[in-house]
């Protein structure tokens, strides 16, 4: 039940002004406002967007918001439509860069939200999800994407379980998202946005909790499962029944079965 997710979140966080103001510069504050400011106009106009289930989204405490992905847009698409800040992984380079485009670049996704991590598996994606977990135990809204990279066929492939381990470790709700249309906006591989409409869904909070500790493989697996049916079912795209991208050689296909259910199998930031 909804209100039953929010209320197990609640009790697995006790806010801390002090700590979450220290953890937020005033340029940051200021870069989110502007952005906002700037940007979620001129986005409403270009993307027409169709926003559905607003009030899904708890307003306080930590919420994991799981989408399906389609399109480099999706990210802002997300953070700017959704009715609170929303934070969520970005590659390192957007942050990196030097002169006028690097500010530029650091200031725009920093603004919406975005936390730079390194791609890879393993150690760095344990980083990466920690960096989540963080977010979320401040009490913050933090987003993912289960399939772990951009989807090229428009179906939906099965979910990584670090979605799971985020949501049992921290005791957030899900709340499943489904993109429509952002692949017209910007399909994978254009640089240039198109003119097109866009629809972004909220489902119902989901409650993990019944499926087990995070330590658990099945209780991870199980519980990732149960999120992509949910976003399923809202964005009524067709199951791949497989994880996107699979390793290309006999060994590293072996490799990736033994660690099927690991949360660190694959994190790819945007």
């Amino acid at each position: 039940m909804p209100h039953a997710a929010c209320n197990r979140a609640s009790a697995h966080y006790t806010r801390n002004p002090r700590h979450e103001e220290a953890r937020v510069s005033g340029s940051t504050k200021f870069a989110t406002a502007l952005s906002r400011a700037v940007v979620t106009p001129l986005a409403r106009m270009l993307w027409r967007p169709r926003i559905v289930g607003r009030r899904n989204v708890p307003k306080h405490g930590p919420v994991i918001l799981a989408s399906n992905h389609r399109s480099f847009i999706d990210s802002p698409a997300i953070t700017l439509m959704a009715p609170r800040k929303v934070s969520f992984l970005a590659k390192q380079e957007y942050f990196t860069g030097t002169g006028v485009k690097g500010a530029l670049s650091r200031a725009f996704f920093g603004g919406i939200g975005a936390i730079g991590v390194e791609r890879g598996a393993g150690a760095a994606a344990q980083h990466a999800l920690d960096l989540g977990l963080e977010r979320l135990e401040a009490g913050e809204a933090f987003a993912i994407y289960p399939e772990g990279t951009r989807s090229l066929d428009g179906r939906l492939y099965k979910g990584r379980t670090g979605v799971a381990w985020l949501a049992l470790t921290s005791g957030a709700p899900v709340v499943p998202v489904a993109l429509t249309g952002t692949e017209d906006v910007q399909p994978v591989g254009s640089r240039i946005p198109r003119l097109a409409k866009v629809t972004i869904e909220f489902g119902e909070p989901l409650d993990l909790s019944s499926f087990g500790e995070a330590s658990s493989g099945r209780a991870r697996r199980h519980a990732t499962d149960a999120v992509m049916a949910a976003i399923q079912q809202l964005s009524g795209q067709e199951p791949a029944g497989t994880y996107n991208n699979p390793p290309a050689t006999i060994v590293e296909r072996v490799k990736q079965a033994f660690r099927r259910d690991d949360p660190t199998a694959e994190v790819e930031p945007d």
